[in-house]
């Protein structure tokens, strides 16, 4: 039997980083680059191909790009987007120091505390005071460095995307945030989050300033659902059966037969084709949603096929009573051709549901989409195919589980 070396540590491979700003050479050509802040992310990689998979879901232009010093060239894109879907990996991903950085490396990495590369006191505390980053001089003082791990499941391969702050607060929020949620969903979990760049704005001297912090939030739950410990998650290990409230990650045949209110497993059609009921149907498609998992093209349309049988099986098997005949209304077909439609719109939808609620009755005349009929359903979604609106659409982003198709 194979062994394995106990001292060694064993990491995922870096695939690249995700960034919040980048340099634009200095009018002054003695100074160096001048730091710009980003409103998107920006990746980049040393491997062309997967910074060209992250233009094709986030948009943006892939680019040749020199890091500053004497690193290899990269490739780079600015995206569209101010969020991603990424994962957090199993153990803390987090890393945090103050750091200080030249042309031949790490001068200096402290907690705060003790510098641990010379095993002194702190240099900042003893020269500045406890609070040394406000008041040292310019580029004096050791930066507060931020660093987050985690897996961007729309990216091809496995492996780690490094997030790299210096932002005091989202130091402190990202802890917090990562913290949280290990602490009660697990430390071996695999935790669906959202990151995104949130602008602030501080007034502080006088003086206005604005900058972008970092945010993790969670996908797929709330925060009673992670404080009662009852939130999905993605399990680790394969041919396991899943823990209560996690999905696992495997085949469809891996998965036992799923019971009402049971954990989903193995995806969406599996557990979906097992369904008796329209009702029991409709749990799994809520339960997926909140777990944060996104169904492929091929997925969506058999999830589509499965809910429109099991909803019409229902509609006939309904009782008739004095009040409601036994045939069904007229409507009902196109009923379901609306909420197909509807499903459609909001898989190619940039906005998020409020934001494209109020965008559809604006532009139909004040006619909300839950009183749209199908003509005009099919109105609003020809036009946002042509991109007739000004926000672009999500062309390869997966399909919404936020509403369902059917």
């Amino acid at each position: 039997m194979s062994g394995r070396i106990l001292t060694l540590q064993r990491q995922a491979r870096e695939l690249g980083r995700l960034r919040t700003g980048y340099s634009v050479p200095n009018e002054d050509p003695n100074k160096r680059p001048r730091a710009v802040r980003s409103q998107t992310w920006i990746i980049s990689s040393h491997a062309e191909h997967y910074v060209q998979a992250a233009a094709e879901v986030w948009g943006g232009t892939v680019e040749k790009w020199q890091p500053q010093g004497n690193g290899a060239a990269q490739w780079r894109v600015i995206t569209e987007a101010n969020s991603l879907d990424a994962i957090l990996p199993p153990g803390d991903p987090l890393s945090q120091a103050y750091e200080l950085w030249t042309k031949g490396g790490a001068q200096r990495r402290c907690d705060g505390m003790t510098e641990s590369l010379s095993d002194q006191p702190c240099f900042c505390r003893q020269q500045w005071g406890d609070a040394f980053w406000e008041r040292a001089p310019k580029d004096a003082a050791c930066k507060i460095t931020t660093r987050l791990n985690v897996i961007l499941p729309e990216m091809p391969d496995i492996g780690a995307w490094r997030v790299e702050t210096h932002s005091y607060y989202s130091a402190n929020e990202m802890a917090a945030a990562v913290d949280v949620l290990k602490g009660s969903i697990g430390d071996q979990a695999l935790i669906p989050v959202r990151l995104r760049i949130e602008q602030r704005t501080r007034v502080a001297n006088g003086q206005t300033k604005h900058f972008p912090v970092v945010a993790v939030e969670l996908r797929g739950g709330t925060a009673g659902q992670v404080l009662a410990g009852s939130v999905q998650t993605v399990a680790i290990g394969g041919g396991q059966a899943p823990e209560e409230g996690q999905a696992a990650i495997g085949g469809a045949e891996a998965c036992p037969r799923r019971a009402v209110g049971g954990p989903v497993c193995g995806g969406l059609p599996s557990p979906a084709r097992a369904a008796k009921t329209f009702a029991e149907f409709k749990v799994i498609w809520d339960e997926a949603g909140r777990a944060g998992i996104a169904p492929t093209e091929a997925q969506n349309a058999e999830m589509t096929a499965i809910g429109k049988r099991l909803k019409a099986s229902a509609e006939q098997t309904k009782p008739a009573t004095a009040e409601a005949p036994a045939v069904p209304a007229p409507r009902a077909a196109e009923a379901a051709d609306a909420d197909l439609l509807w499903s459609q719109i909001v898989q190619l939808s940039p906005w998020p549901m409020s934001e494209l609620t109020a965008r559809f009755a604006r532009e139909m005349g004040g006619v909300a989409p839950d009183a749209a009929s199908e003509a005009e359903l099919d109105v609003f979604l020809q036009r946002l195919r042509a991109g007739d609106f000004k926000e672009p659409a999500a062309a390869a982003a997966a399909p919404s589980l936020d509403q369902p198709p059917f």
